[in-house]
């Protein structure tokens, strides 16, 4: 069974996400398809049909939040030090061809938002900065095509 790295934010949060689903979603759904069933014609009921598809959805994702929270690996990055980048360090990088900078903490999976700089550390991007240290160079391969970065700075905390 593989362990899955994340942060404690991260983990409350699937944490979170798994008790309102128990505790909130599925009681309301199982409601809901109660008042449906007492509509009367189940072949014809589309609210029925719905509800099961949202209860189907539930039910799904209560396993995969179960999962993932049985196989989490919790990290404590405030007690991450080091000069090389690794699960929980904020990397800026410098793209090689316009110098534009660029700064991502490196969290799970589940916690990644590019946007907010969160960068998963199974994406390729994360992948090509593992080991690295300030002053080194990695190439990733992008949709767009192969891009250079040089690691500026690597902070822990």
């Amino acid at each position: 069974m593989n362990k899955i790295p994340m942060t404690a934010e991260g983990f409350d949060r699937l944490r979170e996400e798994l008790k309102r689903l128990k505790t909130v979603d599925r009681p309301a759904i199982i409601r809901a398809i109660a008042d449906a069933r007492d509509h009367g014609d189940l072949a014809e009921n589309a609210e029925y049909h719905a509800a099961r598809d949202r209860q189907s959805f539930i039910e799904g994702r209560v396993a995969e939040l179960e999962d993932k929270v049985a196989r989490a690996e919790v990290i404590d990055v405030s007690k991450l030090s080091g000069s090389v980048v690794k699960f929980g360090a904020k990397v800026t990088l410098a793209d090689e061809e316009t110098d534009e900078e660029q700064t991502f903490v490196i969290v799970g999976e589940d916690e990644a938002d590019i946007k907010s700089g969160r960068l998963s550390v199974t994406s390729p991007l994360a992948r090509a900065l593992i080991g690295k240290g300030k002053g080194d160079s990695v190439e990733v391969t992008t949709p767009r095509g192969a891009k250079s970065y040089e690691v500026v700075t690597v902070a822990f905390g």
